[in-house]
């Protein structure tokens, strides 16, 4: 604040009157006090920044768990495809043993047959 008085004092010194060098003074001071950032205003802007920069540190990390997400997930649908196919030739053998299983059933059955009637 000694800078408006000095201000004052230069005015006053140079024969302008003292309410219109007053007015220069206050018009002055209201201006600096909207428009100049004070210890507080950096100090709020700084606190606001490493807010921001940590955000974004958490957004990073964020981003990693989404692509090793991605990454799991692909190596799942992979394994997924091999279950299938694993059990598509479970179900082919199955079928294969049960219509072996059944022609010999018939078979001797057949056999039996013959055998005890003729």
């Amino acid at each position: 604040m000694d800078y408006l008085y000095s201000l004052y004092d230069a005015l006053v010194s140079i024969n302008v009157p003292n309410d219109k060098a007053r007015a220069v003074v206050d018009a002055m001071e209201r201006d600096m006090g909207t428009t100049i950032a004070t210890k507080t205003d950096l100090q709020l802007l700084r606190q606001e920044l490493v807010a921001t920069l940590a955000s974004r540190e958490d957004l990073a990390g964020v981003k990693a768990d989404i692509g090793a997400l991605r990454q799991e997930f692909g190596t799942l649908r992979q394994d997924n495809a091999l279950i299938r196919k694993e059990m598509e030739l479970l179900s082919s053998r199955l079928v294969i043993q049960l219509g072996s299983m059944l022609i010999v059933g018939f078979g001797l059955t057949i056999t039996s047959l013959k055998y005890f009637l003729g």
